[in-house]
């Protein structure tokens, strides 16, 4: 989720030319090519069908970074979405408006090769690779648009509470199914580190409830503790057609869980470290 408010990026988005084009680097498509491969042989028995089936669709290029017109003739055509170029940061009213219009915001920019392992905000690796394939799922691309609409007309505290709705599902979420537990969430699929975390004894894996997720706290910059997992990917169509701001408000009445993890260190701390 890249909408963020008052934060820097050093990370500088490439213009498309009058003709959509990005003119990509030889160094970036090489970290694009570096990524794919290293990522790509740990996706079979972890990730679920329905993304190894939106992978197949997309025919991702495995040697340089995809022009955003290849991606959007696949979506379209899937389910009607798109992606948006944006910068590297957006502004949360934006973020929502475009998810509302069935338009996934694709920053232009790749990480460097000293960020390949992780960087805090999402560029075009993780959102092209680790979303977009799911996006051609319907029930997938129905709730993602759903959440779009809501966070439009949320207040600022309500969207906090949604904005951990769509990190224990959209980014981190897992999905049980005939072949066993499986990955769906684009934050576990770009990274190599998570992607072997989320599956392995370590992290708790919590049946998802709705009402569960919106009140369980989280850190961006750590292996998560906790991953939910959906009994099949249609929960996230239902949930699509339920009073998602009524549970909202419930939760907010509830208040969050304690933590599973430590406090973030503040910047003196981590210096002393």
């Amino acid at each position: 989720m890249k909408a963020q408010t008052g934060k820097k990026t050093a990370y500088q988005a490439r213009m498309p030319d009058a003709q959509g084009h990005i003119a990509w680097t030889d160094q970036e498509n090489a970290t694009w090519k570096t990524l794919m491969e290293r990522q790509v042989e740990l996706l079979p028995g972890r990730v679920c069908q329905e993304y190894l089936d939106g992978m197949e669709r997309l025919a991702l290029p495995v040697d340089r970074i995809p022009q955003l017109a290849e991606v959007d003739a696949v979506l379209r055509e899937a389910t009607g979405w798109e992606t948006a170029q944006v910068p590297a940061l957006i502004p949360f009213d934006t973020f929502f408006e475009l998810l509302a219009n069935r338009r996934f915001p694709v920053a232009t920019f790749i990480r460097t090769p000293e960020e390949l392992d992780y960087l805090q905000e999402p560029d075009i690796f993780h959102e092209i690779f680790g979303h977009c394939p799911m996006l051609t799922n319907p029930a997938f691309a129905e709730f993602t648009a759903t959440y779009g609409r809501l966070g439009l007309e949320a207040s600022p505290k309500e969207r906090v509470y949604l904005a951990r709705l769509y990190w224990m599902t959209v980014e981190f979420g897992l999905v049980d199914t005939p072949e066993g537990r499986r990955i769906y969430g684009g934050g576990i699929i770009s990274s190599p580190k998570e992607t072997l975390h989320a599956l392995s004894d370590t992290p708790i894996h919590a049946p998802f409830d709705p009402m569960d997720a919106l009140r369980t706290p989280y850190r961006i910059d750590i292996l998560q503790p906790l991953y939910y997992v959906l009994d099949d990917l249609e929960t996230l169509h239902d949930l699509a057609n339920r009073d998602i701001m009524g549970m909202v408000h419930q939760a907010m009445e509830l208040g969050l869980f304690e933590p599973r993890f430590p406090p973030k260190p503040k910047p003196a701390e981590a210096a002393s470290a």
